[in-house]
């Protein structure tokens, strides 16, 4: 197929870079170097003429994506035997034909085009082969079966094996397209790469072919481009370039020094280039990464691809500028969410939500507006994530992005205060609980026996309640009086006694904490395990195979001793089995639905614990605030004015261990809530597989609760929708999401104002005091977790599914989290030294690593 007889519509033909080839034919005013595609149906006929391919892909497709030297030696094998293919005569006919037609004694590219490559949600970019400066029938023939073989190369086999890619589904088409022998070449991204800002450009350059660029042989030009204006410019040293050879094929050649430091492209060029591709951007409908050359002063655009690992902007319907804080990293929850679990919370939240890959974000555009509104979410926020209160000044700093207003002029009543403090009354705190209790048991009774419309209808009448629930004012009240007695002692003390983050240690072993309750509830479980030999072995098996589901607990009293173990699992997961790692997304898997996920917890508790450990560790902590208590005040006492001052600390220390243990409570009925709503829909979806109208149970996680009770009411579903949305989830689940993002789509880093930490030493925010050294366990999941005792966690973020590996560490470093939330709660509480909000710790710091955790200043170094 000819680039004009190709558009979008092609891609199962040509595969991902011949139809955007075509693509970019058919835009006006963009230069593209004439060519051909040899079509998948060519290649889907050798392949169908060479039987033992077959065979060959079979074993790859069960080959483990981290065995590396199988891969290597069946890959081989398949690319032996396609490069060896006799190519058919009309394929020949046809391919010569085209060459005639284009010149047959002309130089070409010959570049592989995989059907599933250079797609929205996945580039596959460089996974295949291309190759340049080729000569004559017979040697692009060579190089057409040379690009079919390279769809198994290692790197391309192991690339789909990771991201789950059917080999048999991926075919290659081949590109075959005449040669520019370019002065310059190199790469323009439509969007900032780094910072994702969609307002600004980004140009490579470099001398000759921009292979040298691509391939990483030099460092180019770069440019970045705004509103038609060069921001920046970095000349490099571009002292090689990549150059046709007179035999075919490419060579390296050395750069004359006075070309080495000079700019490949003027000033003028690079804004005429950042124009085409805005022209480009716009016929693609995203941010475009292009390959370009420049011959005489004529630009020729050889790719475009779309720039696959930019996270997403809110959808908006107005010009306005935003500014979206990520709820994630309040919730400790960064993971993409399904839909279904996306529109529980948004009906959940006061606030409105705004949706982007697969994620929630907050408009705090409107708040920023006005200094009040500045100073009040600034403060608050700055408390809680010093990263997002710093990114969010940048964004003030500026000027030019926020409109503003004054305070009296913001269109809404002013923002109000933290509610007042009350009494210290641990009455209120049981009052609360109990409350909550009875609502999630009135809900099972009232749900029970529901079915169809009159279920989803019932389940959204009840987001009202749980609303009530968990928005009661005073709930509110006492969490915010708890946190305000903490930031209280925590100034006060530091200022009278120059004693720094005080309060933690205050904090540790309060009553009613529901969260680090759950943790220390393991140690039980683990001690009813401990005894039995047979029981121990049974669950390591099950630790080691990685089985899911009830099945072994109900293997379990065949056992001796089993019958109790079963018992005491049973009880835990009867008080807390609601409870999972990313619990506000309702979609994902509960501890009941998947007890195993808890067993590596259980097998650690028993073999780093003695019997008891769980209540004598609620006592040690509860000794320790309390001596930390009369010794703070001792102190207070022999200071000017000492009794006065002790008198306020001993009051606050009162109220702190009333109320702080609450903190955690209200999540834990929403999410208990939550639970039920999931068992009853889940019984739903079985419903309608059974009828037909879903494919499979999961279906409904990728469906709106609204959408979800309208497929309830008509038996219709849109099944084209659901698979998009399934696909579009797996793309989400590679991005990561910013703390901050602009509506130009600029992740905007904050960073922490400290010099106090020594060189090298990674910064975060310190969460709970204490220094603390160990080896560094790195875990991304938990129920993949082997933990010895002394150990140091290392992970993105711990909500509060991850409390039960607390009791077997040392200390906690996450790269997600602030002040308040979940993790450094329960550090606290437990007495474990933390630093969070590390940037990028789970790649810095390697698994094994000796690290030495700073939990009251902040930071962490690395010893070996």
């Amino acid at each position: 197929m000819g680039f004009e007889q190709i558009d979008s519509t092609n891609v199962a033909d040509v595969g991902g870079k011949g139809v955007h080839l075509g693509e970019l034919a058919r835009i006006d005013g963009i230069s593209v170097p004439d060519g051909f595609c040899v079509t998948t149906d060519a290649f889907q006929r050798i392949v169908a003429d060479a039987p033992s391919i077959d065979a060959q892909l079979d074993l790859l497709s069960r080959v483990r994506p981290d065995d590396r030297a199988a891969i290597r030696a069946l890959s081989a094998d398949v690319r032996r035997v396609v490069e060896g293919v006799i190519m058919p005569d009309d394929l020949v006919a046809e391919i010569g034909e085209s060459l005639t037609r284009l010149g047959e004694h002309a130089s070409y590219a010959v570049r592989s085009s995989a059907t599933a490559e250079d797609l929205p949600t996945a580039s596959f970019a460089g996974q295949q082969d291309s190759y340049l400066n080729i000569v004559g029938l017979a040697e692009i023939l060579r190089h057409v079966r040379r690009c079919w073989a390279s769809l198994f190369t290692e790197r391309a086999v192991t690339y789909r094996r990771r991201n789950g890619f059917d080999h048999r589904k991926v075919r290659m088409a081949v590109v075959v397209q005449r040669m520019v022998f370019p002065d310059a070449a190199g790469i323009l991204f439509t969007a900032d790469p780094v910072t994702s800002n969609r307002k600004i450009a980004t140009v490579e350059a470099g001398w000759g072919l921009g292979e040298a660029l691509v391939s990483g042989l030099v460092s180019g030009d770069v440019h970045t481009v705004r509103d038609d204006q060069v921001v920046t410019t970095t000349i490099a040293a571009k002292q090689r370039s990549v150059q046709a050879s007179p035999g075919g094929g490419t060579q390296e050649v050395p750069v004359e020094p006075r070309r080495q430091t000079r700019p490949a492209l003027t000033d003028a060029q690079v804004v005429r280039l950042v124009r085409l591709g805005r022209r480009i951007e716009a016929h693609f409908g995203r941010p475009q990464d292009i390959e370009w050359c420049l011959a005489g002063d004529e630009f020729h655009i050889v790719q475009s691809r779309p720039i696959t690992t930019l996270f997403p902007i809110p959808a908006t319907d107005d010009q306005d500028n935003h500014v979206y804080v990520s709820v994630g990293h309040q919730q400790m929850m960064t993971d993409a969410m399904k839909p279904l679990g996306l529109s529980l919370w948004q009906l959940t939240t006061p606030r409105p939500m705004h949706e982007a890959g697969g994620r929630l974000f907050v408009d705090v555009a409107p708040m920023l507006a006005t200094p009040a509104g500045r100073a009040n979410l600034i403060g608050t926020l700055g408390r809680s994530d010093p990263l997002i209160r710093d990114a969010l000044q940048t964004v003030v700093d500026r000027g030019d992005f926020l409109r503003s207003l004054p305070d009296d002029d913001s269109g809404g009543a002013p923002a109000a205060g933290p509610p007042a403090p009350i009494e210290t009354d641990p009455a209120v705190v049981t009052e609360l609980i109990r409350h909550s209790q009875a609502s999630v048991a009135t809900l099972r009774r009232e749900i029970q026996g529901l079915s169809g419309p009159a279920l989803l209808d019932f389940i959204l009448a009840d987001i009202a309640e749980l609303k009530r629930v968990l928005f009661d004012p005073r709930s509110f009240q006492v969490i915010m009086t708890g946190m305000e007695a903490a930031w209280w002692l925590n100034d006060h003390l530091e200022t009278w006694l120059g004693e720094k983050n005080a309060a933690d240690v205050l904090t540790q072993s309060v009553p009613h904490n529901v969260t680090s309750e759950m943790g220390l509830a393991l140690l039980d479980v683990a001690d009813a395990i401990r005894p039995h030999a047979d029981v121990v072995a049974f669950l390591q098996r099950v630790a080691d195979e990685g089985r899911e589901g009830d099945g072994f607990l109900d293997g379990l009293p065949g056992l001796p001793g089993g019958r109790e173990a079963r018992d005491a699992i049973r009880g835990y997961l009867d008080k807390y089995g609601m409870r999972c790692a990313g619990e506000i997304d309702i979609t994902r898997t509960r501890w009941s639905e998947r007890p195993a996920m808890l067993v590596p917890g259980i097998l650690g508790n028993v073999r780093n614990f003695e019997p008891g450990a769980g209540k004598r560790r609620f006592e040690q902590g509860r000794r320790e605030a309390r001596r930390k208590e009369q010794e703070l005040l001792a102190r207070l006492r022999a200071l000017p004015d000492g009794e006065r001052k002790a008198e306020e600390t001993k009051r606050m220390i009162d109220r702190v261990r009333t109320f702080a243990g609450y903190r955690e409570y209200p999540k834990y009925g929403m999410v208990s809530r939550y639970f039920v709503y999931k068992q009853a829909l889940l019984r739903e979806a079985d419903r309608l597989v059974r009828s037909g109208v879903l494919r499979e149970q999961d279906d409904l996680f990728f469906l709106r609760l609204e959408e979800l009770r309208e497929v309830v009411r008509t038996g219709d579903v849109d099944a084209e929708l659901i698979l998009e949305r399934r696909e579009a989830f797996r793309s989400y689940e590679a991005l990561t999401p910013p703390r901050v993002l602009t509506s130009d789509g600029e992740a905007v880093t904050g960073r922490y104002p400290r010099d106090d930490a020594p060189p090298g030493a990674l910064v975060g925010l310190p969460v709970s005091a204490g220094t603390v050294e160990g080896r560094a366990r790195v875990v991304l999941d938990m129920a993949q977790a082997d933990l010895d005792a002394g150990d140091i966690l290392v992970t993105t973020y711990t909500d509060p599914s991850w409390t039960p590996l607390f009791v077997s560490v040392a200390g906690l470093v996450t790269e997600v989290g602030g002040l308040m939330t979940h993790g450094a709660v329960i550090a606290r509480e437990y007495g474990l030294p933390a630093v969070v909000g590390v940037e990028q710790a789970t790649r810095l710091i390697r698994d094994g690593q000796r690290i030495r955790v700073h939990g009251t200043d902040g930071y962490v170094q690395i010893l070996d």
